[in-house]
């Protein structure tokens, strides 16, 4: 190895994987769902919110939809 290098005349080229970089955001999640996740997560040896981010990854691969229809109350 040499004792320095002269890194000035290196050209600089974007990040491939840059678009595929995680976004942080802040969402409010109940309770015994953190849990249930964080139990699956401890069972498969991954972080619980690697689990959570799989889970919904698999639902976009999967093109899943959900039925939100609330019933009304009388």
């Amino acid at each position: 190895m040499k004792a320095s290098y002269d890194f000035s005349k290196m050209k600089s080229r974007p990040n491939p994987y840059a678009s595929k970089l995680k976004k942080p955001v802040t969402m409010r999640l109940s309770e015994d769902v953190i849990m249930y996740f964080k139990e699956m997560a401890d069972e498969a040896g991954v972080p619980y919110q690697s689990l959570i981010n799989l889970y919904l990854r698999d639902c976009v691969a999967q093109h899943r939809k959900i039925d939100v229809s609330w019933v009304s109350k009388p």
